[in-house]
């Protein structure tokens, strides 16, 4: 019996994940990668700078600053960026880590499918001589989906509690984190309505700071896109820019800071303008 419980023991610990190794953190951004656990280096992120994100000043401002504290070891919140597709919610989050790049801060990329192995990040980001921004893009949880639990890590910390010198920022189309018709349905079945999604519903809660992302409406559109014309220097007659810029978003069916790139971006190229 002892031989057979020892092929048992000898099964699961091959099936177990190796220790994550340790990085040298040399790159200022990872991606937290889990075939095998391991931070897999960012060279050059993929992000446009803080001054060319138009249209959302105060979301800008507040996560600055809140990023800047935490970069110098003061307290700060983990936040919820919600709201509108293509409002910059992302870019907002990787513009703010490169604008205080130089402070030594690490921004590690988390995804969503992923959340499950969080424990075993934090534990590899604890002891380390860097402060972390740990960024999940896209977050939101399904029926039946259990894995928010394990972002309760993240945010309150277990036993042994968030580590000091970890912050998390995410980004979602939702507000609580979960579908509308999900929080309905709970609360409409449920025996006790409260009780059903408080457990969900308050995982948004738990984020100290909430940043929302609004549909922008013609004039920003507008002004964004010539932001963009006059920071990379494209010369355009105002009706002319506005002309074609009205008709983009027409095709599109939609307008967002998303769209007003993707027009800038087909605009410089026709104007041998690069970005």
């Amino acid at each position: 019996m002892s031989d057979d419980l020892t092929r048992i023991a000898d099964a699961f610990d091959r099936l177990a994940p190796a220790p994550a190794p340790a990085p040298d953190f040399a790159a200022s951004a990872y991606v937290w990668d889990t075939a095998p656990d391991r931070l897999v280096p960012i060279e050059r992120v993929n992000r446009i700078p803080l001054d060319l994100l138009l249209g959302i000043d105060r979301a800008r401002d507040t996560l600055l600053d809140n990023t800047r504290r935490f970069a110098d070891g003061l307290p700060a919140n983990n936040a919820l960026l919600w709201g509108a597709r293509g409002m910059g919610k992302s870019s907002l989050v990787k513009a703010v880590h490169g604008e205080l790049e130089g402070t030594g801060l690490k921004l590690v990329e988390l995804q969503r499918e992923d959340i499950h192995t969080v424990g075993r990040l934090l534990d590899l980001l604890r002891d380390a001589p860097h402060r972390f921004v740990l960024y999940c893009d896209d977050l939101s949880f399904g029926h039946d989906d259990a894995a928010y639990k394990s972002l309760k890590a993240v945010l309150d910390g277990g036993v042994a509690g968030r580590p000091e010198n970890v912050i998390f920022y995410a980004t979602s189309n939702r507000r609580h984190l979960m579908p509308r018709d999900m929080i309905e349905n709970e609360r409409g079945s449920a025996i006790n309505p409260s009780e059903a999604v408080e457990e969900k519903v308050s995982l948004s809660d738990r984020f100290g700071l909430w940043l929302g992302f609004h549909a922008c409406d013609q004039d920003n559109y507008l002004a964004i896109i010539r932001g963009y014309c006059d920071a990379y220097g494209l010369d355009i007659a105002e009706a002319t820019l506005r002309a074609e810029a009205i008709e983009w978003q027409a095709t599109r069916g939609s307008r967002s800071g998303r769209v007003a790139w993707q027009f800038f971006t087909d605009l410089a190229g026709r104007h041998g303008v690069r970005v």
